[in-house]
């Protein structure tokens, strides 16, 4: 046989959980997507691992069904086709015992040789520490031959607890190099234009302090429900789900130190220094700081208890506590079965420390507002005053908008999962979490859920779907003399208006 050279060597990109919703709906029309870039190495194999028994013509075509469905992006049957070549599967209980080397052979029959590969946990969560193990057992992360990493979908643990279990099973048999936490938000464009947005421009960063900025509010709200997802989010609820990984993610990014450089360890060890600032909420000041909802009817969805007190809708202020951000409060909320589709984050500078023109009052002048939407239109709003023509001293507030459809085109953006796969297979970590991260993120929300759970704790505020959320949420807003506001996503630009 020839002996292999570093550029003949090839990927394998192996799914556990190949038969599930996540690889038809986002894992294959992402890496379909890179291959029709040609981002991918020349040489791959992408083989599906589950216990659902079908031969590797039926995975096609059940992958070519989810791409049809969910691809937002043109593509020909001879590109299809193409890519299909390289599918392959393999069915199996990986958690039997001995099905590790029977895997183990069948890749080996595949690479025929020295390979790179990627372990894609696309599974409950429940079953990485056995994946993780069997692999192990088959010498499957042992790095002699090419990189072996593994990616995680959330969450990462249910409580700081499991979160450290998780942690240590996982480091018994690889490294936390190898490791690769997903956190979908980080590999949005417009997540990641935040520290381009910050950092590449001189204007923005001088003021982004405690001495111009009056508060930050970050907002994911969803109209959707369950949607059949009742058996993970019962008992879950919107914190684990959303609060713990993508809430504090992003504020991490607003509140970020700029880093030395542009590289994971930088870049993560600023984000981790948020976390470790941020003031723990008091297990007295629940009542006053947070709220948790659930929408009227999330008791009669199918697969909910009926007496369920998982909350569907949560509101936290928090504070970080550094030379930076001394005393700005950040407000943090998402919730389901809302009025709309928005995720964004609004920067609310301070109002003006004295009126000088004519019948203008301090307290009556609209402050600047900074939004960067994440969804559903994608861009960034600024609010600023400016004076009414034939006027004495009129003032309006005018908006400057910018989208990223206006200026690169509608289809400009790539699906989050584009970015966070290419970045694993270059050995990127930057978009993805550390453990030390993750503990952090669970030190702060533990408390909460545990105060929420206890007797005499806060109760349940219940709300009409189709609204903002529960009137305590407007409640925490007004006890602190502000309001939640629209940042400008949607095509009716409205930075900074309070909602309605």
């Amino acid at each position: 046989m020839t002996q292999q050279t570093a550029a003949d060597k090839p990927t394998s990109i192996v799914i556990f959980g190949a038969s599930g919703d996540l690889t038809h709906r986002k894992l294959i029309p992402a890496v379909f997507n890179l291959f029709r870039k040609h981002r991918l190495p020349e040489k791959f194999f992408i083989i599906g691992s589950a216990r659902t028994p079908m031969d590797d013509d039926a995975f096609r075509k059940a992958l070519l069904d989810g791409v049809k469905q969910f691809a937002s992006y043109q593509y020909t049957d001879q590109e299809w086709e193409a890519f299909a070549s390289h599918l392959s599967y393999h069915a199996g209980d990986f958690t039997a015992e001995g099905e590790e080397h029977k895997l183990a052979q069948y890749l080996a029959e595949q690479e025929a040789g020295p390979a790179d590969r990627l372990y894609y946990l696309a599974t409950p969560p429940k079953f990485f520490p056995g994946i993780a193990a069997a692999l192990g057992r088959a010498n499957m992360l042992s790095e002699a031959e090419g990189f072996r990493r593994i990616v995680l979908e959330k969450p990462f643990g249910t409580d700081l607890k499991s979160a450290l279990a998780l942690s240590e099973q996982l480091h018994q048999v690889m490294s936390e190099q190898q490791i690769y936490r997903i956190d979908h938000y980080l590999g949005k464009e417009t997540v990641q234009n935040m520290l381009v947005f910050r950092f590449a421009n001189g204007i923005f960063e001088p003021i982004w302090n405690r001495n111009y900025v009056d508060h930050v509010q970050i907002s994911a709200l969803e109209q959707v429900g369950l949607e059949h997802r009742a058996g993970y989010y019962d008992g879950v609820g919107v914190v684990r789900d959303m609060f713990q990984n993508h809430m504090l993610a992003l504020l991490t990014l607003v509140a970020m130190e700029p880093p030395a450089s542009f590289n994971a360890t930088p870049l993560r060890n600023e984000r981790a220094k948020v976390l470790s600032a941020v003031r723990p909420i008091r297990p007295d000041r629940l009542g006053q700081e947070t709220v948790r909802g659930q929408y009227a009817g999330y008791r009669q969805e199918d697969g909910v208890a009926p007496d369920s007190q998982t909350p569907t809708y949560a509101a936290m202020r928090f504070y970080v506590d550094n030379w930076r951000w001394q005393g700005v409060p950040f407000f943090l909320r998402s919730g389901k079965k809302l009025k709309e589709k928005r995720t964004e984050i609004i920067i609310q500078f301070k109002k003006p420390p004295h009126a000088m023109f004519p019948d203008a009052a301090v307290d009556s002048m609209p402050a600047n507002v900074l939004a960067i939407c994440l969804t559903p239109d994608e861009g960034i709003h600024l609010r600023f005053d400016a004076k009414v023509p034939d006027t004495v001293a009129g003032m309006r507030p005018v908006d400057m908008d910018f989208t990223y459809a206006d200026a690169f085109g509608p289809r400009s953006i790539p699906e989050a999962y584009e970015r966070l796969l290419l970045d694993a297979l270059h050995g990127d970590q930057s978009l993805f979490n550390r453990n030390d991260q993750v503990e952090l993120a669970w030190q702060l929300l533990d408390p909460v859920i545990a105060g929420w759970e206890a007797p005499g704790g806060p109760p349940l505020a219940m709300y009409e779907p189709g609204g903002y959320g529960p009137d305590e949420a407007d409640e925490l807003m007004l006890r602190n003399g502000r309001a939640w506001l629209r940042g400008g996503c949607g095509k009716d630009l409205t930075t900074g208006a309070a909602e309605k």
